[in-house]
């Protein structure tokens, strides 16, 4: 894919949900949310401050994200639905439990 976002943006690919509930029972497609988690697949530069300086981006290729449910711009790249939302769209990056324990 030949596509880079610009200043503070970011390139997400969603997750999928889960098919089943905990219980068990299967979950129609008509009934699904769209998933709130997602892959950063590609970054911006950061934004510019005041000075002109680059500020520092917090997310990186291949991190797990949460998102606001309504955050970012649906578009279709490659025959792919994608996400381009600016960084502070994101509320947090999601670690795995492995990486959580060596921390």
């Amino acid at each position: 894919m030949a596509f880079k976002p610009l200043h503070d943006r970011v390139l997400v690919r969603r997750v999928e949900s889960e098919e089943k509930t905990a219980g068990g029972l299967i979950i129609p497609d008509s009934a699904k949310e769209k998933p709130a988690e997602g892959i950063v697949v590609a970054v911006g530069a950061g934004a510019r401050d005041e000075d002109g300086d680059r500020i520092k981006m917090d997310v990186k290729e291949g991190d797990k994200i949460l998102f606001g449910k309504w955050s970012g711009t649906e578009v279709n790249l490659d025959g792919e639905e994608l996400l381009i939302m600016k960084e502070s769209d994101i509320m947090g990056i999601i670690e795995s439990s492995a990486a959580a324990k060596a921390a």
